[in-house]
């Protein structure tokens, strides 16, 4: 009579076992106390994830959905004769061509990525990306609704299309496209590549909402990353004790800027945000989180990430921050 070995038990049921077991001695000495407050703070790190998230969302698809109809509609030949290739005028045409493409900072990314990828010159699309989240009419109303037709709206746009423009030209340095920017070449191209050389307008829409539909995709895993990151700061950095330590003419500048990228707020709406703070905090503390914020946040961080290589990012992130900075110190000092 032959005896029965029996089955060892698997890798996942062990590693389960152990895990169920973890977590009922955690649950036992934990206070109840505890728990509760982990749960709470659970519930708003869901609230300001699904608060940025959907806030976010609307202005991706328009930029995805603009970059779709560039990419089928506009010419590369009509793009070459009103931007000039020059570096100032380059710039210069980039920074004001947020006038008239209502997207914040998430939906600008993929748009100047398709703009790149249509020729765009590297200053108008680096001036053009800073600027647009700014120079859209959109936050042109909302900064108006929030502080009047006043210095606070003539500031933020003059300093945002400035520091557009310098970043821009210092960009312009750089000759070879291909150091700054990664590969442009995107998958469903490769599916397209053999289209009919005169196709119908249905076919174009259709190639629009494609381009669309991949783009949206691929940058909104990134616009979900970054709320991630965003909210769980918000949920555990105190933005009191934050608040508490930003006195000062340069500390309360810095305070605001880092309050600018933890909160990662929309460009659209960051003005009734930064009303709250007006009697806590100077004109230009609040004037440089309005400037920075819609240039640099969590979410727009790994954004850029897909479309330049790393040391141009560094730039991206380092270059507004400073300029910002200095235009609230200067603000702070020798503006009553």
């Amino acid at each position: 009579m032959t005896s029965v070995r029996p089955r060892p038990l698997s890798r996942a049921v062990i590693w389960a076992i152990l895990a169920g077991t973890l977590l009922f001695v955690l649950a036992s000495i934990t206070p109840w106390s505890l728990f509760l407050e982990f749960v709470s703070k659970l519930n708003l790190f869901a609230t300001v994830f699904l608060g940025i998230f959907i806030e976010a969302l609307p202005y991706l698809l328009v930029g995805t959905l603009i970059s779709g109809i560039v990419e089928v509609f506009l010419d590369r030949e009509l793009m070459a004769r009103f931007i000039s290739k020059r570096s100032v005028p380059a710039a210069v045409t980039g920074a004001l061509m947020g006038l008239i493409f209502p997207v914040c900072e998430c939906g600008v990314i993929p748009l100047t990525r398709r703009l790149f990828h249509k020729g765009l010159p590297l200053p108008a699309g680096i001036a053009f990306l800073l600027a647009a989240p700014v120079m859209n009419p959109i936050v042109i109303f909302s900064t108006a609704a929030a502080f009047g037709w006043g210095p606070m709206l003539v500031w933020r746009m003059g300093i945002s299309l400035l520091i557009a423009f310098i970043v821009g030209l210092v960009f312009s340095v750089e000759k070879d496209p291909s150091t700054v920017l990664r590969d442009l070449t995107l998958s469903h191209e490769h599916e397209h590549s053999h289209e009919t050389l005169n196709p119908s307008f249905t076919s174009k829409i259709q190639r629009a909402l494609l381009i669309c539909a991949d783009e949206f995709f691929e940058m909104g895993r990134y616009l979900i990353i970054g709320a991630m990151l965003a909210a769980g700061l918000q949920t555990f950095v105190s933005q009191g004790a934050l608040l508490s330590i930003g006195n000062g003419p340069i500390l309360s500048v810095l305070v605001m800027m880092v309050l600018a990228i933890i909160l990662s707020i929309c460009s659209t709406v960051d003005a009734f945000v930064a009303l709250g703070f007006v009697g806590t905090f100077s004109f230009g503390s609040i004037l440089s989180f309005l400037v920075f914020g819609p240039m640099v946040d969590i979410k727009s961080i790994l954004m850029y990430s897909q479309v330049f290589r790393r040391k141009p990012v560094a730039y991206l992130v380092l270059l507004p921050f400073l300029m910002s900075l200095l235009a609230g110190i200067v603000f702070n000092y020798f503006v009553p």
